[in-house]
């Protein structure tokens, strides 16, 4: 039995159902109490980042051999109690690298250009060409945090553009032929230099908040920052506020610390016309959804032949 609590592309679940007994729920990912009651007996679990794969979740699926993840982001799912019960987890590495990349290199045009939020000046009958003019890409600094696959395949479409490419990634080996096309540098050269500051690692005890107050300030005036990682690796409220005070010259960001955005989160923001806001769908487009699926289904039928 293979459940699918978020949603997949209908091919992929179609072949999955073609072998084995397979039920879609997309509904589950929000109601955790029911999804608990539904997993006694399934083999595979085929989840995004709203399920939570909980420890206690784990011990209600006893027969579980698999947690499909459509998707690269793993922190939606107790990996400890994983491995403690013998669950593989399968991520999908690289079917959307090129979608948050795009995502990246899109919003960072839009901001620097500075010249997309004028329909209403226009057609009340003003025409601020000198508002509009902005900045070009080429020849800016991109300062990447986290130079794993999404950073490499965002510098890639960068260098296109003709920015300079610059990354901080502590982990990755100096030897590693990705850094023939970028300059390593640490994380105060990064957010002291960078015209473009894009995130991308993981959320953990040591990137939470790691973009915060002080790290705002070290930013030129006319930065911007663009969070396509995960929620809580920039400090939300400090992000606001150096927005705000004109300190930082924009934002784009689909992640969140609070998923969807209730209200009070929301707040903060209000007002802000330097910023673009999506929700949680820069790896998320029609091709890489249909790269996902397909990938998560080849790798779970796999695992359960």
């Amino acid at each position: 039995m293979i459940l699918i609590t978020e949603f997949m592309d209908e091919a992929a679940v179609e072949r999955l159902t073609a072998v084995h007994p397979t039920c879609y729920a997309p509904q589950l990912a929000d109601r955790p109490e029911e999804l608990a009651a539904r997993v006694d007996g399934i083999q595979a679990l085929i989840v995004r980042n709203r399920t939570q794969v909980t420890a206690k979740l784990l011990d209600a699926a006893s027969r579980l051999k698999v947690v499909g993840r459509l998707g690269v982001g793993l922190d939606n799912i107790d990996l400890d109690a994983c491995n403690a019960l013998g669950v593989e987890v399968i991520p999908a590495i690289g079917a959307n690298t090129l979608s948050v990349a795009e995502y990246v290199v899109a919003n960072a045009m839009v901001l620097l250009r500075g010249a997309y939020q004028a329909n209403a000046r226009m057609l009340a009958g003003d025409w601020p060409r000198a508002d509009c003019s902005g900045r070009e890409a080429a020849g800016r600094q991109l300062g990447l945090i986290g130079f794993g696959a999404n950073g490499q395949e965002t510098a890639w479409l960068a260098r296109a553009l003709g920015m300079q490419i610059m990354a901080f990634d502590p982990m990755l080996p100096p030897e590693h032929p990705a850094w023939q096309g970028a300059r390593a540098a640490s994380l105060d050269e990064v957010m002291e230099q960078a015209d473009v500051i894009s995130l991308h690692v993981p959320l953990t005890d040591q990137t939470r908040h790691m973009i915060n107050v002080d790290r705002l300030a070290q930013m030129k005036t006319g930065a911007i920052v663009i969070n396509a990682a995960r929620g809580g690796v920039i400090d939300d409220t400090a992000l606001a506020k150096a927005l705000h005070r004109g300190q930082i010259a924009g934002a784009a960001l689909d992640v969140f610390e609070t998923e969807p955005l209730t209200r009070d989160a929301a707040q903060i923001f209000a007002g802000i016309q330097n910023l673009i806001l999506t929700p949680h769908i820069a790896g998320v487009t029609n091709d890489s959804n249909i790269r996902v699926s397909a990938m998560i289904a080849d790798h779970v039928l796999d695992r359960l032949a």
